[in-house]
């Protein structure tokens, strides 16, 4: 189905419909976070969420939503803590296994070839590999439907050296974080430059 109205072009130019897409879509793309916890008998686990992201600024916080019937749900809602744990291009095998492999009969840790490192603020593992890791203090939960809204109050971030820029920050294009398209079931990255800059670009319009 068709929507919006018609709008006169030259010839030249191509006439831009916006249409009704039939199955409904998740923002798109979507982030790739790998929740750190520790299960039900304190073994180190995780999983792949990429329904999450940032939802308050002060204080910072991430929400992840996540499936009762998942392993790592257990450990979330006794411990009222997890991680967010942030992979690069280099790191899609790995964290792609923690979104195929169940931690209830396996160690994805060990068979991922990364490092569960108890984190300082939280009662959950931080993924030593990972360029990025935020521990994450549960403050609020929400029944959806189909998952559960974690909100986590980031307690403390942690970042490899080697990513952060001249001020002491997380640089993107060091970090090369993966992005996730859903309906494709495959993963992307960032690309190599950035496109314009925030809060500066959209000046250009009042210029016009």
């Amino acid at each position: 189905m068709r929507v919006g109205c018609a709008v006169e072009k030259s010839d030249k130019e191509l006439i831009k419909v916006k249409v009704v897409v039939a199955k409904p879509l998740p923002v798109y793309p979507a982030p790739v976070f790998l929740v750190g916890v520790y299960d039900e008998e304190s073994r180190p686990s995780g999983m792949i969420a990429a329904w999450g992201g940032v939802c308050c600024s002060e204080p910072p916080c991430i929400s992840i939503a996540v499936q009762r019937s998942r392993h790592s749900f257990g450990g979330i809602e006794a411990r009222k803590a997890f991680t967010v744990n942030i992979p690069s291009e280099a790191q899609a095998a790995q964290a792609d296994y923690f979104g195929i492999f169940s931690g209830r009969d396996r160690d994805k840790f060990a068979a991922a070839g990364l490092t569960p490192k108890r984190g300082e603020l939280v009662d959950a593992p931080l993924v030593e590999e990972f360029p990025i890791s935020f521990e994450c203090e549960v403050v609020h939960s929400a029944e959806l439907g189909s998952h559960v809204l974690f909100v986590g109050k980031v307690v403390r971030t942690w970042a490899l050296e080697e990513c952060l820029n001249d001020k002491g920050q997380p640089d993107p294009l060091k970090v090369r974080p993966l992005v996730f398209a859903p309906q494709y079931g495959l993963y992307y990255g960032l690309g190599d430059k950035p496109v314009a800059d925030a809060f500066s670009v959209g000046k250009s319009i009042e210029k016009d």
